[in-house]
């Protein structure tokens, strides 16, 4: 590589980097991106520095729109869109798959709202399916009458469609109770399970001392004869009796002494209302329901690891296939906890207002905040497939949606505590603002009358004969400071200032919700959610609501509705 050429490489990274920074770059920056780039020129590092501060002086003086137009003359390679690389599969591969129709599922309870950890499941269950070109299910395990509602099944499809999850059927565990009493009864007559009329707290005591009760001594045919008592009113209420599954009470493995298979429960049902009042437990409907669907690999949270040995011995006792149990750890996100325990006090006491508070880790919440599915899906997908909890820091999956927001977000100006500058020697004119530094999004006017507002702190810290540069307007020197600050435009490139600011004549108010952490370790954070009125450019108000937007030198941030937005994050 020749001099000329060397040059123009310089001037090629600096001009990328202005443009990404407000027309402004920095000696610093641009040694080390043609360092990485041209890694022969270490050795010359004496040689080229120079070069570096001469281009890199050149190009702070170019107003932002010129550099944008010789990037788009010289270097359009700049402006393209890179081709989307197929995403890597960081999943491990599935065991015991050959000549298999692959099949996973998706198994919410409908008792609340979907957050992170219900995607973290949903998702790993799709990308699996899609991985052998199989199928998933999406299937409501609404076996607990009294804690389910209708909203919590539409909040449930509703967060799945945003994460853009397909599934390929739904099943409702209410719909068809009837062929679980038939595999109940199919226990019972082969003795594998027994009707239990011991109070809870014998029953507990019994489980933890491996004794079994008297019940355990009842023959088949009384047991059968229990079984259909438990269906008639007038013979059983609620916690009076339960159907057990006939396990080991001296086992190591504390589910496999002697678990309830059914119980009764007189609640209504958010979708069958009162047609049941004998429900299953989780332990013998899920399985069971995963043999029917002909699941092959089904995906569990790693608390369910220990009941293995149980649902495989209830499918053996059956005669039933078995699929693959795949676990995996938890999720949450630091100071947002996902609990049920811990967010629905907050909502009952008054803390946080309903599911899509910004604070919380709902599906509804991340979506308000402007979080975006696809940086959900990269930030799952990014911590594989472990046992391990993980407590993640919002910061990473603030860095895959960052990613993805950067290049659509319009940047626009905002200034907080207003400050006047005067303007001396300014005509009034309509100035052009790109609305991007590097991407295409368009351009936008502003009309400036001579005078602009700048943000207090940004006022406080000018001092009188300085020279700044107003971002996308020029370079002003500073006359007077006080109660009125007065500057005239200048050619003087000596400014270490760069500031932000809004034309008087041309702004909107604009509220800014400021999400922060709910939680301060197990203590509810009363700080953690802040607002803030500022003025922005009128072309706020031209921006259709959920915008992206990045308010420059302040953050990205949500348009939620005509003079509201919601900070995401920096």
């Amino acid at each position: 590589m020749n001099d000329e050429e060397i040059k123009n490489q310089i001037r090629k990274l600096a001009l990328q980097n202005a443009a990404e920074h407000d027309g402004q770059t920095r000696d610093k920056t641009i040694l080390a991106k043609i360092l990485g780039t041209v890694p022969e020129l270490r050795q010359k590092v004496q040689e080229i520095s120079p070069v570096i501060a001469e281009v890199v002086s050149e190009i702070n003086q170019i107003p932002l729109e010129q550099q944008q137009k010789e990037i788009a003359e010289k270097y359009p390679e700049l402006l393209q869109v890179e081709e989307k690389k197929p995403e890597q599969n960081v999943l491990p591969p599935l065991k015991n798959t050959e000549g298999k129709n692959i099949i996973t599922r998706f198994p919410p309870a409908p008792n609340g709202y979907p957050h992170i950890g219900h995607a973290k499941a949903a998702i790993i269950s799709e990308e699996y399916a899609k991985m052998y070109g199989g199928k998933m299910i999406l299937r409501f395990e609404d076996t607990n009458a009294g804690t389910e509602r209708l909203e919590y099944y539409a909040a449930i499809k509703v967060g799945l469609d945003w994460l853009g999850i397909k599934y390929d059927n739904v099943e409702h565990v209410s719909d068809n109770l009837e062929v679980l009493y038939e595999n109940a009864e199919k226990l019972i007559k082969s003795n594998d399970a027994y009707v239990c009329t011991c109070k809870q707290d014998d029953i507990s005591k019994n489980r933890r001392e491996m004794t079994e009760c008297k019940c355990t001594k009842r023959d088949t045919e009384e047991n059968e004869k229990m079984w259909h008592d438990m269906f008639n009113e007038k013979k059983y209420g609620e916690g009076k009796i339960l159907l057990r599954f006939r396990g080991d009470m001296k086992s190591g493995n504390t589910t496999m002494r002697d678990p309830a298979l059914f119980r009764i429960n007189t609640a209504r049902h958010a979708r069958v209302e009162l047609k049941y009042r004998v429900w299953p437990t989780y332990d013998f409907a899920g399985v069971i329901f995963d043999s029917m669907s002909g699941v092959t690999h089904a995906m569990r949270s790693k608390e369910f690891e220990l009941r293995k040995e149980l649902h495989h011995t209830i499918l053996d006792k059956l005669g039933m296939e078995k699929a693959e149990f795949i676990f995996f750890g938890r999720l949450d996100l630091e100071g947002m906890p996902v609990a049920k325990s811990a967010l629905k006090p907050l909502i009952e006491n008054g803390k946080i207002p309903w599911y899509d508070d910004p604070r919380l880790p709902t599906l509804e919440g991340l979506k308000r905040r402007g979080i975006r599915p696809e940086a959900v899906r990269k930030f799952i997908l990014s911590l594989g497939l472990t046992k391990n909890d993980t407590n993640s820091p919002f910061a990473t999956l603030e860095a895959f949606n960052k990613k993805i927001v950067d290049a659509e977000s319009v940047r626009l100006h905002m200034v907080n505590d207003p400050k006047r500058i005067k303007l001396v020697n300014f005509d009034a004119k309509d100035i052009e603002l790109a609305n991007h530094p590097t991407k295409d999004l368009g351009k936008r006017t502003v009309s400036v009358n001579g005078t602009v507002l700048i943000s207090g702190s940004d006022a406080e810290e000018i001092k009188e004969g300085e020279t700044i540069r107003l971002l996308g307007l020029g370079l002003i020197k500073i006359n007077s400071v006080g109660n009125e600050i007065t500057a005239e435009i200048t050619d003087d490139n000596n400014a270490e200032k760069k500031i932000q600011w809004v034309a008087e004549n041309d702004t909107t108010k604009v509220k800014i919700i400021i999400p922060g952490q709910l939680f301060n370790g197990e203590k509810f954070n009363e700080d953690s959610l802040k607002t803030v009125e500022v003025l922005t450019e009128s072309a706020f108000l031209d921006l259709k609501d959920d915008s992206e937007i990045q308010f420059v030198r302040f953050g990205y941030c949500r348009k939620e509705s005509g003079h509201q937005a919601i900070f995401t994050h920096k």
